[in-house]
């Protein structure tokens, strides 16, 4: 059996659109799917309403093909739902069941209004494959939004884990934490650069302290990041160079020699403050075992 181009949906739900509308948002707010944390009834009742208005238009035009124009406002409507909930929280079957639940509703009123049982299948059927093509849509459109978000998040993650610090006038230091792929490095040098050109620095020093594992790629990564920096006019320091990562990059090949490396990341900043002609050496009033006594100041 297929759906009816011919229907009589659209007039039956006109005449009942009032008995609709309160059997529908019952439904909806006895739901277990009802967030009342999420949304309110003032909300809901608005979105139905307006939903119910635009499937009614919809509906006039035929139920057998629901992307077709004429109920391309009712899916931008289901649309802006969708990411709405998706946004605050609803789960994807939450989202869904704000089309699914008025099935109901609508066969409610189907069955009183029309008395022929062979024209009761045809349009019970229609009516639940259009119903059905909507609520798919539904959770198409509220995954759409989910990506969207999860991937704006994972974008500000990244950009978050890659902080340029400046330590002093001319030197700056990008800590690097975790796996450094393709994707991070972009960003890394983007980063990087930008604060190049802001500060005027001539030393950049890359801390990878904080990278579990060096292969082949991420020693790549670093030497575009390296050279990408010479082209700004700064010179790059690699510290954090732990003993095991030493051989790995023995191992693989790699060669570092163009780069200064440096096992922590004080000492590569006792070198780039030498490169830029500064050194940090104790305070004049420390004693010579080390320890610090109180400055004349404070003796008096």
């Amino acid at each position: 059996m297929t759906p009816t181009k011919s229907t009589t949906l659209p007039h039956i739900v006109k005449a009942h659109e009032s008995e609709i509308l309160e059997e529908w948002m019952t439904r909806q707010l006895q739901s277990v799917a009802m967030r009342r944390d999420l949304i309110d009834e003032a909300e809901l009742r608005r979105q139905s309403h307006d939903f119910l208005a635009s499937f009614v238009k919809g509906t006039e035009s035929g139920i057998s093909d629901v992307h077709g124009p004429p109920w391309a406002p009712v899916l931008e409507l289901l649309s802006r739902v969708s990411e709405t909930r998706a946004t605050r929280g609803f789960t994807p079957s939450e989202t869904a069941s704000f089309v699914m639940s008025l099935k109901q509703p609508v066969f409610t009123q189907l069955r009183k209004s029309i008395g022929d049982v062979e024209a009761l299948a045809d349009e019970t059927w229609a009516t639940t494959v259009m119903l059905d093509a909507l609520g798919l849509y539904t959770t198409e459109a509220y995954h759409r939004k989910r990506e969207e978000i999860i991937s704006r998040q994972q974008q500000e993650m990244l950009e978050l884990s890659t902080p340029v610090v400046t330590l002093w006038a001319g030197i700056l230091a990008l800590p690097l934490i975790g796996t450094l792929d393709s994707a991070r490095t972009q960003i890394v040098m983007e980063s990087l650069l930008q604060r190049i050109v802001e500060t005027g620095s001539l030393i950049a020093i890359l801390d990878i302290t904080g990278v579990p594992t060096v292969d082949t790629l991420v020693a790549q990564h670093l030497l575009k990041t390296v050279a990408a920096a010479r082209l700004m006019g700064a010179d790059c320091i690699i510290s954090g160079i732990r003993p095991q990562i030493a051989q790995t990059i023995v191992h693989l090949g790699v060669d570092l020699n163009t780069v200064i490396t440096k096992a922590t990341l004080a000492d590569a900043f006792a070198v780039a403050l030498k490169r830029v002609g500064l050194a940090v050496g104790p305070a004049a009033h420390a004693r010579s075992d080390g320890k610090v006594r109180p400055s004349p100041a404070a003796e008096e």
